[in-house]
């Protein structure tokens, strides 16, 4: 491992110490976080996967409900009655803070109507069935879409946490212990010489 560029002086010494302890300490704190979030997009992962599932589940009984329909009406017909929405949807969009990370937060409130967008002499009670379905729906996609984005955030962010703590566990910090080590094997060099020096010139006085 290749040691810093610095003097080897007691002040560069009592610096570098300083900056090792505070890169250790640094270390154990990602660390901490990384593995906290490393959690928390695991419990994500399991969310987004049984939104998903389900969500997946349920368009496919809605396409079966319209496919139903379509069967028993001209296509005009069914997209003439289904060309208004049978509900409203309210979203607020804001952001929660996750490890540091600010993921989206979706709040859905749904308002079904009374009625249906249609006259029941237009159009068969099977078509029912699907529109109410798909009405429903909507809210369920607005929360995939939701845990799905923090799922990709959270992911880049353990990416960039994760370089983060290999730069410090396999570069910094044993760079600093390298050059640690090399200023104090010099200074130690540099005090034998020191005291090899002062022993000669006693020696060199005591015979005179």
């Amino acid at each position: 491992m290749a040691r810093l560029n610095v003097n080897p002086t007691r002040m560069e010494l009592k610096k570098l110490k300083a900056r090792l302890s505070t890169a250790v300490r640094g270390h154990k704190l990602l660390k901490d976080k990384s593995d906290e979030m490393v959690r928390r997009f695991s419990v994500l992962i399991r969310e987004n996967r049984r939104l998903r599932l389900e969500v997946e589940k349920e368009m496919a009984e809605c396409q079966k409900e319209f496919a139903f329909a379509a069967g028993l009406l001209s296509p005009e017909a069914l997209l003439k009655a289904l060309s208004q929405p049978s509900s409203h949807v309210d979203a607020r969009f804001d952001t929660q803070n996750i490890m540091s990370v600010d993921v989206p937060k979706i709040e859905v409130t749904a308002q079904e109507s009374d009625g249906y967008p249609y006259a029941f002499s237009e159009i068969t009670g099977e078509a029912d069935y699907a529109v109410k379905r798909t009405a429903k729906l909507v809210e369920s996609l607005l929360r995939l879409a939701e845990v799905e984005k923090a799922v990709a955030m959270l992911a880049v962010e353990i990416e960039r946490n994760k370089r983060r703590v290999n730069a410090l566990e396999y570069v910094m910090i044993p760079q600093i212990e390298e050059t640690i080590k090399y200023i104090t094997g010099k200074l130690e060099e540099n005090d034998r010489a020191a005291t090899t020096r002062l022993m000669k010139v006693k020696s060199m006085m005591q015979q005179e």
